[in-house]
């Protein structure tokens, strides 16, 4: 895979290295071959990052040419206008096939290139109305960490590039991959695209007196069992009414939504390491047939439980 990363005068280094690093270690770790990456300015000439430090030996917009990823780590904070040049070459990558992700403020350059229009779009959570000032157009949703329409990615602020760019991993190279990859980085593995950038209180330390975490472990020990919401408010102690304040607050995310996702990412996970037949996998995961977890899993990774195995199965 191509990636052609955009760099500009005055970004933070952490930006531009997110996806480098991410990308980066696709290859030193031997996850997969081909995967090479390339920093280009506007007008190629070297860029001198907000920390002072001077980027250089980039290249031109050329880069974006034969891409299959073209990513925007970022905007200057002043919101400058997508000129046109810059514009043209976002289409046309685009109209090339070319995949496109904006992150955090790099999404008002790809949503002002027009190719979200009628589409939804996220940026950092302070900046979101500026973006739909900026593109009635595009639906800015103002909580989730990441949408991705297949071809056109954005995301949140600083951190949730890394949760985008290990996405962009997992589509392109299964969940296994994804989580070596976060594993070494010591990042989280895998955080939905459509949990909240940010909850009211911070996510509870295991082992405390008065927190989730050992129901959400007892959770996902026991994916096959009954989860829903009484049994988990039962599980930690608390009223229903309670529980689901409190798993709202903690988790950025409703149980229900929190329980169906983490079993379809069970199922994927075994869908890559077993032979199992798909219906003992929907069972494993909690689903009461096959035809359920076949729904829910082309509804949320648009492909089928068996294209996937065919994709990524371990061999």
């Amino acid at each position: 895979m191509r990636i052609a990363v955009h760099a500009f005068a005055g970004m933070t280094l952490f930006h531009l290295s997110s996806p480098l690093l991410v990308f980066g270690e696709v290859t030193r770790l031997g996850l997969a071959e081909g995967w090479s990456t390339t920093v280009w300015s506007d007008d190629g000439g070297a860029v001198r990052t907000a920390e002072g430090l001077l980027v250089d030996d980039l290249q031109g917009p050329d880069a974006a040419t034969g891409a299959d990823l073209l990513v925007f780590p970022s905007w200057p904070a002043s919101f400058p206008r997508l000129d046109d040049a810059l514009g043209a070459v976002v289409r046309d990558a685009h109209a090339a096939g070319t995949r496109i992700a904006g992150l955090c403020l790099g999404a008002f350059p790809v949503v002002e290139s027009g190719v979200l229009d009628g589409r939804s779009a996220v940026t950092h959570w302070g900046a979101t109305q500026e973006l739909a000032r900026r593109r009635p157009a595009v639906a800015v949703d103002e909580s989730a960490l990441y949408v991705d329409h297949g071809d056109v990615l954005t995301s949140a602020g600083t951190a949730s590039a890394l949760d985008s760019c290990l996405h962009v991993v997992r589509t392109a190279l299964g969940s296994a991959a994804a989580t070596t990859l976060a594993r070494h980085l010591v990042v989280a593995p895998h955080r939905d695209g459509d949990q909240a950038q940010y909850v009211d209180r911070p996510l509870p330390e295991p082992g405390g007196a008065d927190d989730l975490w050992p129901t959400l472990h007892w959770a996902l020990a026991h994916l096959g069992a009954d989860l829903g919401v009484d049994a988990l408010a039962a599980h930690a102690g608390m009223s229903t009414r309670n529980f689901i304040r409190r798993f709202s607050q903690v988790v950025g995310s409703t149980p229900a939504r929190w329980v169906l996702r983490r079993r379809l990412d069970e199922a994927r996970r075994l869908l890559e390491v077993t032979d199992w037949p798909v219906e003992r996998v929907a069972r494993a995961c909690g689903f009461g047939s096959v035809v359920t977890l076949r729904q829910n899993f082309a509804a949320t990774f648009a492909t089928t439980p068996t294209a996937y195995r065919r994709r990524f199965a371990a061999t």
